[in-house]
């Protein structure tokens, strides 16, 4: 999916193996300038990446999230390179699986907006690599809840495992105390004066006229 339809990704839509996040000053501060690039097409980049992955597996990577994203890139540039996951677990070598390098895989695969989460510290790693499994709009959902609210990594595992299953995402979140679409803001006192005078004037909420003036923000 694309903004073609007005929709934002779902995906990630930068080349696999770049430091679009990792290498983004904005994000990721001083750090950016250590951000490593993988490509998929490039032999001895390839064989980085390989190793990066051996070293990722035995928790050999600085413990962090900015080297988690690192290890999940070079476990989806080695993907790229060698065809599947079984190939690329076998290229990583020993004490390498598949399902390690699938679900790190997907992490890299997400789109940018959640990755620059991750990369923050605001949605654990652990808890992205559960986002992932599942796709669509209900990964932005599941991922916004992790980021406003109080959610376990228990629980993103557990609501990634009953969406997958085809409960409705909203419904899953309900049931863990989350309301879709309810978000805390602080407004300068003259936005909220004249949002509270505007809404008054249309008999309307708040609530309404936010969202409204928000959509017609995003359609432009």
């Amino acid at each position: 999916m694309t903004e073609d339809d007005g929709r934002p990704p779902t995906d990630r839509e930068s080349p696999v193996g770049e430091p679009v996040v990792r290498g983004d000053e904005r994000v990721t501060g001083d750090h950016a300038r250590d951000a490593v690039a993988f490509d998929p097409g490039n032999p001895e980049s390839v064989a980085e990446a390989a190793d990066t992955v051996a070293a990722f597996a035995r928790n050999e990577l600085e413990d962090s999230h900015l080297h988690v994203l690192r290890g999940a890139a070079a476990c989806a540039a080695l993907v790229r390179a060698v065809g599947s996951y079984k190939a690329a677990a076998e290229r990583a070598g020993e004490g390498v699986g598949v399902s390690f390098i699938r679900k790190w895989a997907r992490v890299h695969d997400l789109p940018r907006a959640v990755r620059e989460h991750v990369a923050r510290g605001a949605i654990p790693p652990s808890a992205a690599k559960h986002i992932a499994r599942i796709d669509g709009d209900d990964r932005y959902l599941l991922a916004w809840a992790v980021v406003d609210t109080d959610l376990t990594v228990r629980d993103v595992r557990a609501a990634a495992s009953e969406v997958n299953d085809g409960r409705d995402v909203g419904d899953v979140l309900a049931d863990l105390g989350v309301t879709p679409g309810e978000l805390r803001l602080r407004l300068p006192p003259t936005v909220y004066r004249d949002l509270r005078r505007h809404a008054s004037d249309l008999d309307r909420d708040p609530d309404d006229v936010v969202a409204d003036a928000l959509r017609e923000y995003f359609s432009e």
